[in-house]
């Protein structure tokens, strides 16, 4: 026993001697904006890399961000309704492509739980199943919560969604681990982005068209048969979500629409302040 109570106390002084070395060796951080320039200052001398530095600002930064700067806004929030049938529900959740939904039943500030689109198969397979028995405990948080505990309470609950609600109560967004991720680590790309250059353009069912958001104008131009553009525009806006934010005088979010040239453009998926995908149909004939 003597041994062992030796062995810890000279463990816990040597652990407090290279504490102490390390500290003697760490400048003396005064401000935030000090340490921003020392993580700068380590990049510069190959100690991190480009990665490491982009991360490493991310955290300082959420520590001084709240909930309400990174949700979703309620008007913008893909919800389902408990009383959808399946084929209705399918619809939703192949169009949107999410992998879980807010539920509400009767009124959207009635939120009742959230459902995780792989569940939606259990019950396609299983009709007589009540649906309500598939929902997962729908997490609230104040617009006023520090980023960083809900990024802790996200990995200890091992939530991926959380409503925020205002000071009165009443639901104001919502906010996804992915979006707290990304003030972090830059921008996740998911199933619906693309890294080609000149955009894609996929035919649907229902004979009408998903558009990538960075699709060129000329490319549009050529599979419609239109001319979106003027040669002003031409020179000012190479892609579709250019242009079409241009015309808006905004950027349109989700299921807002612009119509042009017998085309109309009806906003699919954005992401970060960008459209990423638009669905476009033809109108008026």
């Amino acid at each position: 026993m003597d041994k062992l109570n030796k062995a810890i106390k000279n463990r816990r002084s040597l652990s407090q001697r290279l504490r102490h070395s390390v500290e003697k060796l760490l400048p003396t951080v005064k401000t935030r904006e000090h340490l921003l320039d020392l993580i700068g200052v380590a990049e510069q001398k190959n100690l991190i890399g480009t990665e490491s530095r982009i991360m490493l600002e991310g955290v300082l930064k959420i520590s001084g961000m709240h909930v309400a700067e990174i949700m979703i806004p309620a008007p913008k929030m893909d919800m389902l309704d408990i009383s959808m049938n399946i084929d209705e529900m399918m619809d939703k959740i192949i169009d949107i492509g999410h992998s879980r939904y807010p539920v509400y039943e009767e009124d959207k500030e009635n939120i009742i739980g959230v459902l995780m689109t792989k569940d939606v198969l259990k019950w396609q397979r299983a009709p007589e199943i009540n649906l309500r028995v598939l929902l997962r405990t729908a997490i609230f948080v104040p617009e006023t919560k520090n980023l960083t505990d809900l990024l802790r309470d996200f990995k200890k609950n091992r939530n991926h969604m959380a409503m925020v609600v205002d000071e009165f109560g009443r639901i104001s967004g919502l906010v996804t681990f992915e979006d707290l991720l990304e003030e972090i680590v830059g921008e996740i790309e998911d199933e619906f982005d693309t890294d080609t250059d000149d955009g894609e353009i996929y035919s649907l069912v229902d004979k009408s068209f998903r558009v990538a958001g960075h699709t060129d104008v000329s490319k549009i131009n050529e599979s419609f048969n239109v001319q979106l553009n003027s040669d002003e525009q031409q020179e000012q806006f190479e892609t579709i979500g250019g242009l079409i934010a241009h015309l808006m005088g905004h950027v349109p979010g989700k299921g807002e629409h612009y119509d042009i040239q017998g085309l109309r453009f009806e906003v699919m998926h954005s992401k970060s302040g960008v459209v990423k995908w638009y669905r476009v149909k033809r109108i008026g004939n």
